[in-house]
This record gives structure tokens, sequence and C-alpha cells, in this order.
């Protein structure tokens, strides 16, 4: 794995209701919690499910697609690692499957992001087996014109 190249952010906590979730992303793959029992998607990963507050946990695998649920851009933040990042766009993807995730849309200009646009996850090496998913506009295709 290579080294964390940019801004020197703080990285998560991996613990044991997470781990799952992280060894995941570091493989390129997006998985969110689903409950054994009453079948609920969760994100982010926790030992009970918030709806019927059962321990039974499954990995979910995701498409890794979604739309932009709501947004904010990011002009100032004194924070050691975001300041450099300024500005950025944090937020809430909803993924295909429903499932609701606070991240960033990363490879645009801020001011083209908007609400509804279609986007995927692309995972972001930060070292030491650390993989961030952020997210990245769906390049729209284009149509061929017919001739004739």
């Amino acid at each position: 794995m290579s080294d964390q190249t940019g801004p020197k952010i703080p990285l998560p906590r991996i613990d044991e209701e997470s781990r799952g979730y992280w060894e995941a992303c570091a493989r390129g793959e997006l998985y969110v919690q689903q409950c054994g029992d009453c079948r609920l998607l969760r994100h982010y990963p926790r030992a009970l499910c918030p709806d019927c507050l059962s321990s039974e946990v499954q990995w979910q695998r995701c498409t890794g697609k979604g739309r932009v649920y709501t947004f904010t851009v990011v002009h100032q933040n004194q924070s050691s690692g975001f300041r450099e990042m300024v500005p950025y766009v944090l937020a809430y993807v909803e993924l295909d499957e429903g499932v609701r995730m606070l991240t960033n849309i990363v490879e645009c200009k801020a001011d083209s992001v908007k609400i509804g646009m279609p986007v995927v996850v692309r995972f972001n090496d930060f070292g030491g087996g650390v993989s961030l998913p952020h997210f990245v506009p769906v390049k729209a295709k284009r149509r061929r014109r017919s001739r004739g």
C-alpha cells in the first residue's frame, strides 16, 4: 500500500464494530451492515440495530452508486489536515440500496455539485490499511448522433 498523499487528516479508529467495513474499503469494496433479524440496512457500523436493537449483524455489499442527498461546501476549517483541503464538499450520499453515508464529493469543482447528482464511490488510500470512500460524479454518456 502506498503512503498517504496530500493533507494528513486524522484517520478513523478501527474497532470490532467497524472492522468489517474498513477491511472492505481497503479492498476497494463498499459494504454496509444489515440487521440479521429485521433486515434493516444501516451505515455507520454499530453493534446494535437502531430499529429493533438486535445484535445480529451481517455485511451487505453495495454497488457503490448513489445520488447526492444534500451537501455543503466547506470554505473554512482550521483543523489540521483539513485546512489544506478547502474548499471541499461534505455530502450525504444516498446509495442505491437506500442507506445514506456522510462522505466527500471529489474530482469535480465544488460549484458543480447538485442535489440529486449521480455519483459513484472511489477509494482513496491513506496508508496503514486505511482507504476512505469518497464519491465522484458519474460522467454523462454522450449520445451518438444518428446519421441520416
